[in-house]
């Protein structure tokens, strides 16, 4: 199939890649030209497991291109993503601008032929009827004429809605597509998903989606292939806007949930871990998603959870559970301040590392990271703050880190710090030659802000060690 994927950000690359793998005939547009020169060589502009290889097979097959020229995208489609950001705002909603001008622009270049237009961005509930309009309002611009509806009086006082067609009008339907990919595992997450969810009342366009999606549904791709097929969830626009919200609230909540937990077992004696094993057994609780630590951050579930917050408050409802898991974990990356503080006392002239900068590993991603949060307060009480990150220190990239010297390997993290603090629990950190690092260090403390690391090796190599909730 033809299809167009708009916005080449960590949604659009890697669902664009992903479809060019299945056979799929794919352009990407981005309005960067930077960025589509580095895609059109082969080469990721973000770092995701595997992305870089399938996006290079599908240069090579001929599967994919990428280009500046929205209307070469939208007479290349049949189908057209809609994958840009959509950041939030300071008041919690979510910043859909991007979203409207690319609206706007695709109904500015429709032609005749049938399209379905996919809401793949997170959006807020009802943008699907928005974003039809907004199509709509493209198309008549470019046709000169007005596509809002005309009030007029009809002599008797009352009110008759006066239309003005729009000549041809296109032939389009919206459909809304989340995604539920995970940073780090985004390549696998979209051959073995767990649910795929189209929201539409037209069955043209579900039709269109589900041939899409057959060879992901019918497990081509997928890691095991004996597996029964992938459900399908057809559901209304607004039903599926809100699966995408809730699914991320949910799990930003569960999380909250046994932080608060830990904290309560710092108190009492006992040890999240075996507390969280203990209830992760029990099948209607489940055990992923409740490894206690420093809290969540990202891309999604902070700004989801906000949105998801802001649309209750626009509707009259105050979304009590939701507020409290936010700020559950807004309290929860300053824990770590908290034990520091414990075990040094004063922190004013004390050099703190942190192992660990993005949000969790696997991906180079700072957004609304942990470690932030740590660094503007430790430098705020004085101490000196060092990092090391596998990524982020080879790469340099250093988005939002201000006031923190970024080392290039462990040992240089660890020469004279008086404690060490474990934000991402990257693989690599479990095997470190922490016996060394301890001689390196003025004062050799490990808080294991991810309850990821060993105690009894980490004590055997000469630390004090302190998780969350143990």
């Amino acid at each position: 199939m033809r299809v167009c994927v708009i916005g080449t950000g960590y949604v659009g690359l890697v669902t664009g890649a992903c479809l060019a793998h299945t056979g799929h005939h794919v352009i990407c547009v981005d309005n960067n030209e930077e960025k589509v020169k580095l895609m059109k060589a082969g080469q990721s502009p973000i770092f995701e497991p595997g992305l870089s290889e399938i996006l290079q097979a599908a240069i090579r097959s001929g599967n994919i291109e990428f280009t500046t020229d929205l209307a070469a995208g939208v007479s290349h489609g049949q189908i057209l993503f809609i994958a840009v950001g959509t950041p939030a705002l300071p008041t919690g909603e979510s910043d859909t601008r991007y979203v409207e001008a690319v609206a706007r622009g695709i109904g500015s270049h429709l032609d005749r032929e049938y399209k379905v237009i996919v809401n793949k961005s997170t959006v807020p509930i009802g943008s699907g009827d928005w974003v039809r309009m907004l199509v709509l309002d493209g198309y008549a611009e470019r046709e000169g004429v007005s596509a809002i509806p005309v009030m007029a009086g009809m002599g008797n006082g009352e009110v008759a809605t006066l239309s003005r067609a729009l000549p041809s009008e296109p032939a389009f339907d919206v459909v809304s597509n989340p995604e539920f990919l995970r940073e780090g595992a985004a390549i696998y997450d979209t051959f073995n998903p767990d649910r795929i969810v189209l929201g539409s009342n037209s069955p043209q366009a579900i039709a269109l989606m589900q041939e899409l999606y057959a060879p992901i549904v019918e497990r081509q791709f997928g890691e095991d292939r004996s597996l029964p097929p992938v459900p399908v969830l057809v559901t209304d626009l607004s039903s599926a806007e809100m699966i995408k919200y809730a699914a991320n609230a949910f799990l930003a909540t569960k999380i909250s949930f046994i932080n608060e937990v830990a904290n309560i077992c710092d108190r009492v004696g006992a040890d999240v871990v075996q507390v969280a094993k203990g209830i992760g057994l029990d099948s209607r609780v489940g055990s992923k998603f409740l490894q206690a630590g420093i809290g969540w951050g990202g891309s999604c579930f902070p700004k989801d959870v906000s949105a998801l917050i802001h649309t209750a408050d626009d509707y009259g409802y105050e979304a009590q559970l939701l507020k409290a898991a936010v700020q559950v974990n807004q309290r929860q990356r300053l824990i770590v301040v908290e034990k520091l503080q414990q075990v040094l006392k004063i922190l004013k002239g004390k050099t703190v590392g942190l192992l660990g900068l993005t949000f969790k590993p696997d991906t180079d991603d700072l957004r609304d990271a942990p470690a932030l949060t740590m660094i503007e307060h430790l430098t705020r009480l004085g101490s000196r703050v060092k990092a090391y990150d596998p990524l982020v220190s080879q790469t340099g990239v250093r988005h939002g880190l201000s006031n923190v010297i970024v080392e290039t390997d462990p040992d240089r993290l660890a020469d004279g710090c008086d404690a060490l603090v474990l934000v991402t629990d990257w693989q690599e950190f479990r095997t470190l030659d922490y016996v060394q690092m301890a001689k390196l260090m003025h004062t050799p403390v490990m808080i294991d802000g991810r309850n990821f690391l060993d105690q009894e090796v980490l004590e055997q190599a000469g630390f004090r060690y302190v998780g969350v909730g143990r």
